[in-house]
């Protein structure tokens, strides 16, 4: 079959590539699944195939948005517990999240990953942890989920066997046992890990966290995943409460707890690590440990802010994530460009902390990197994966900022005219393409409603 292409021209580029090369009018050339061309001007003459061709005028392409770091599920509880920090939050919602099936968690999925897809997002990942008895495939109704609304995805297989009765903060009906853990999460790699070079889907090994999650859990979860040959997702040093809980358990802090259960290496990216200090960052570097820094969460559970700069400068890894929307209501990627960059200069750097450029680098090829997958997305490149976003900066929000990186990243979210995944539209004109938004919007608030209903039985 002939090679198709799609040819986008006259827009502002961004490509995130390794020297930032940015072009104030150009062009980019997708080829079926890849891109073909990238440059300044128009696209070369005489193409062959060319079943669309797009004017970008008043547009900036780049990357499209990679997500590396939420909890599909907590669609359907947004807006409960907002005024508690984080150890407080999980024991008020735990309760109700044990309740979950899997029609709960496939709506809740289509949600998430509906408000990231029509914000920008062309990879999305979730970390599902909670697989309460009886409730059916969970996992596979998340990935239906994410097949439907065509965006490339991850999925953080998550488990808890550390109870209430073990210490933990789970309620005791809400947690796995280790073998039967470790056994699904293994079953969920088989049946659904895709390794080729421009999979849609991809399982990661994920325990929750190390206050839910056993050690003998933690250590085997990662032999596991290096057998399999997938990567490793969980929580970490997210609070000063965490750290204290860490040393009272375990007689250490977190990173060198994760070490000692394997868990530090160029396979594994922890989400939030807010509390880390500079020997932390240095083994985070030293192993090539990725963080999937998610400021509006770390915010609205007064987390506080984590040294992302001194991270970069160090060399550690680091991309955007949502987290789950009981923590992040809006659930939107892009606005993570704006409030990295600002509560960053919150923080000890002040104004130094970031800039547009660096954001942007974030939620993009950063992205890639801490997902594994820096050789195929997170730029605009030759041979690279089709996936793009071309936004809407010709408007009233935009139209005085001259700069469009700085429009995109400082300004208001900027409107999606279209974004291509695997070089298939997903976006236009900012609908979704393959999934109702509208039917979405009345499945989730019915499912919450039901949810809601069975917790307040329980």
């Amino acid at each position: 079959m002939a090679v198709q292409r799609i040819v986008i021209e006259n827009c502002a580029i961004a490509t995130v590539d390794a020297g930032d090369t940015e072009y104030a009018s150009g062009h980019i050339v997708v080829a079926d699944n890849r891109i073909e061309s990238v440059g300044a001007g128009k696209a070369p003459e005489n193409l062959e195939n060319v079943v669309r061709r797009i004017d970008g005028t008043g547009h900036l392409a780049t990357p499209g948005l990679v997500n590396t770091h939420h909890h599909f599920y907590q669609w359907i509880t947004r807006g409960l517990a907002t005024d508690h920090n984080l150890f407080n939050w999980l024991v008020a919602l735990y309760p109700t999240w044990a309740r979950i099936d899997e029609q709960m968690a496939y709506s809740a999925a289509q949600g998430s990953l509906a408000m990231m897809a029509r914000g920008g997002v062309t990879t999305a990942m979730d970390h599902h942890y909670v697989f309460p008895k009886g409730s059916g495939d969970l996992s596979g109704a998340i990935i239906r989920a994410a097949r439907e609304t065509g965006v490339r995805f991850t999925l953080a297989r998550g488990s808890m066997d550390r109870s209430e009765k073990g210490g933990g903060l789970p309620p005791d009906f809400a947690v796995e046992t280790l073998d039967g853990a470790l056994a699904a999460t293994e079953a969920t790699v088989d049946e659904h890990h895709d390794a080729s070079f421009d999979a849609m889907t991809q399982v990661a090994v994920a325990p929750c966290s190390p206050f839910s999650v056993s050690t003998e859990l933690m250590k085997q979860g990662a032999e596991l995943a290096r057998r399999k040959g997938v990567r490793l997702h969980t929580h970490g040093s997210e609070t000063v409460e965490e750290e204290q809980f860490c040393k009272e358990l375990f007689g250490m802090g977190p990173t060198d707890y994760f070490e000692s259960t394997g868990w530090l290496g160029e396979d594994v990216w922890m989400a939030h690590c807010v509390h880390m200090n500079d020997s932390d960052i240095a083994a985070f570097a030293r192993t090539k440990t990725g963080v999937a820094h998610c400021p509006s969460s770390n915010a609205r559970l007064a987390a506080g802010i984590a040294r992302v700069p001194d991270m970069l400068a160090a060399g550690v890894p680091v991309g955007l994530g949502v987290d789950g929307t009981a923590s992040n209501e809006s659930g939107e990627l892009h606005t993570e460009l704006r409030n990295a960059l600002l509560i960053n200069r919150l923080g000890a750097h002040r104004e130094a902390a970031l800039n547009a450029r660096q954001a942007l680098r974030l939620g993009t090829f950063g992205g890639a990197q801490v997902l594994g997958r820096a050789s195929q997305i997170g730029s605009l490149e030759v041979g690279k994966l089709a996936d793009l976003v071309l936004w809407n900066l010709d408007t009233l929000a935009h139209a005085s900022i001259a700069d469009p990186v700085t429009a995109l990243v400082f300004g208001a979210a900027a409107p999606v005219s279209l974004s291509l995944v695997n070089g298939k539209p997903v976006v236009e004109d900012s609908r979704l393409l393959n999934v109702d938004e509208d039917a979405i919007a009345r499945s989730t608030r019915a499912e919450a409603q039901r949810l809601a209903r069975i917790a307040a039985q329980a």
